[in-house]
């Protein structure tokens, strides 16, 4: 078990930090990398253009479980929303155009893929 789960660990280090190079080549300005607060973590914060983005990175080393993208259910949805409202507030940048990116990392020994999911969702209220 725990052996798997520090497998899991540096499958998701190695998936955030593949993730953020991507984005930096595709001319993010990283912000922030493991974001936390009161309501949660939120992977990367960046800035593309003049729209603060919240990315989420999902990474897997097989499609046995499903693609990554399809992690970022609606619970993990809310979560990131909440984190999102929390850090434009606390950083005075609500006045922002902000929006939700995924980026699904497939690290197969066959080699790896990186999927950038612009406005994979919207706003997540309630609960």
């Amino acid at each position: 078990m725990i052996f798997r789960m520090t497998q899991n660990l540096r499958t998701g280090k190695l998936g955030e930090q593949m993730a953020a190079a991507y984005l930096e080549e595709a001319g993010y300005r990283i912000l922030e990398q493991n974001y936390r607060c009161r309501f949660g973590e939120i992977d990367i914060i960046a800035r593309d253009g003049d729209t603060i983005v919240f990315v989420e990175v999902k990474s897997r080393r097989s499609d046995k479980y499903g693609l990554p993208q399809l992690a970022v259910g609606p619970d993990k949805q809310m979560r990131i929303s909440k984190i999102s409202l929390f850090y434009l507030q606390t950083k005075r940048l609500d006045s922002y155009n902000a929006r939700f990116d995924v980026v699904a990392v497939s690290l197969k020994p066959e080699g790896c893929r990186i999927e950038l999911i612009k406005d994979a969702f919207e706003l997540a209220y309630g609960r």
